[in-house]
């Protein structure tokens, strides 16, 4: 088997954390995605809307999202559970790793793509969307930082795939100048628990 990504972009970093935690090695190919390599008629085969990472597994069956390359490696290598055991932990771990997807994740993407124009060239940058997605962004940290005063991780007292996303999501949000705030102090603790495990590096 072997992943399609970027090494540099975050999606294909979770996956990378994800499959580090889990002591799994793959091959990974590199797809030049600034070049819109991932949109060539090849790669839309593997993923119709031409988006990475991809995982492809021996059988030429490919699977894309992050989530789903995940939940794919969870089930067949349960240990360590990084995306719950119990139906109550699944659920919990499910719904936060949804909400940093979508409130954090996501909102930095697009302020990314909206403001720097990196990908103009097969989409129309929104400027004032972009701001508003960074607003967004750091607003959700403040969430983050009142969560993280209730529990050691993002989903409760282990280490899961939604602390993974949130990870790299902050890490990433340093390209749009979002940070944690100083008075942040229970994100900055999470901050530095995480970014020391041996997957961070992955």
């Amino acid at each position: 088997m072997k992943i399609y990504e970027t090494r540099t972009a975050p999606n294909p970093r979770r996956v990378r954390m994800f499959l580090a935690e889990k002591g799994i090695d793959v091959d990974y190919v590199q797809v030049d995605i600034q070049s819109g390599e991932n949109l060539s008629k090849e790669m839309r085969k593997k993923n119709p809307i031409g988006k990475i990472p991809i995982l492809e597994l021996d059988d030429g069956t490919c699977i894309a999202e992050t989530d789903a390359i995940c939940t794919y490696f969870e089930s067949i290598q349960p240990e360590p559970p990084l995306m719950g055991t119990s139906p109550i932990e699944k659920a919990t771990i499910s719904m936060w790793q949804r909400q940093v997807e979508f409130a954090f994740m996501l909102q930095i993407g697009m302020c990314f793509q909206h403001s720097t124009g990196y990908f103009k060239d097969r989409m129309v940058p929104v400027p004032e969307y972009g701001k508003q997605a960074g607003i967004n962004a750091a607003k959700y940290m403040s969430i983050l930082e009142r969560r993280l005063g209730e529990s050691e991780f993002i989903a409760g007292d282990q280490f899961t795939i939604a602390d993974i996303t949130a990870l790299c999501s902050m890490d990433f949000a340093r390209v749009v100048n979002i940070r944690m705030k100083d008075e942040q102090v229970n994100l900055q603790r999470w901050y530095e628990n995480v970014s020391s495990r041996a997957s961070a590096k992955a």
